[in-house]
């Protein structure tokens, strides 16, 4: 979040942050691979004994593990009820046992520069997420101003102590302890602790799906070049569509 004050580290807690990027395509049978060997170990079952239990054969269940196959969501759901876990264990970086525990104390805190504002992620922040949540702390009488995100992005925040008066464009809204309200994040926004206590809030971002590109198929392409000279308008029509935005 962008404030007129810089935000920093908390220098207190030293934490090495892996870079976020999506997962590329071609790593995605690696990925499962070794959750499915790590998960099998773990459970201290062979590759025969996972066979009988799965339904899937030792086989398959052999070239899963060494990156050589990609499964069907069928075959993932009938390995993952043998596990008793769920299939999204199967492409998850950052829990080994189907959750992850996020201590207090070795949280990675972003602080304002005077220390008047602060967020802790409640989240892993190893890989990409569709939603983030952070733990906000406000002191008495400081204002902070909002990242304006991508048009889309959600924000839902509920006080949890104290009161908050949060502005967007030139609405204000007091939100006593309790009280949640949900914005849209594309516009100005900022977050002010009218109080003489600390405020705490906890706040969900939703970001903004993503739209697909549009893409004219081979066929359109094919057509619109072997349509006749005496249909220009024709012509004017299509190169509209494919211009058109998103």
């Amino acid at each position: 979040m962008h404030s007129p004050l810089a935000l920093v580290r908390d220098p207190s807690v030293d934490v090495d942050v892996p870079p976020r990027g999506a997962e590329p395509f071609d790593a995605l049978e690696h990925l499962v691979g070794v959750n499915l060997a790590r998960l099998r170990s773990e459970r201290q079952l062979s590759l025969d004994a996972l066979a009988r239990a799965s339904g899937v054969s030792r086989a398959m269940l052999a070239q899963i593990e060494s990156a050589r196959s990609v499964p069907s969501i069928k075959v993932l759901c009938k390995v993952a009820a043998a596990l008793k876990v769920s299939v999204a264990a199967f492409l998850r970086r950052h829990a080994t046992n189907g959750f992850e525990h996020l201590p207090a104390e070795r949280s990675q805190r972003i602080v304002s520069s005077n220390g008047r504002y602060s967020a802790r992620p409640l989240y892993p922040d190893a890989e990409p997420t569709a939603a983030e949540f952070h733990e906000l702390r406000i002191a008495p009488l400081h204002t902070e101003a909002g990242t304006r995100r991508a048009p889309g992005t959600t924000v839902n925040l509920v006080v949890s102590e104290g009161t908050l008066e949060v502005s967007v464009h030139d609405q204000r809204q007091l939100l006593a302890t309790g009280d949640a309200i949900v914005f849209d994040a594309d516009q100005p926004h900022s977050l002010r602790n009218p109080g003489d206590t600390e405020a705490r809030a906890f706040r969900v971002t939703l970001k903004a799906e993503t739209p697909p590109r549009w893409d004219v198929p081979a066929l359109n392409e094919t057509r619109h070049e072997a349509q006749p000279a005496g249909t220009p308008h024709q012509a004017e029509h299509s190169v509209a569509r494919e211009a058109s935005p998103v």
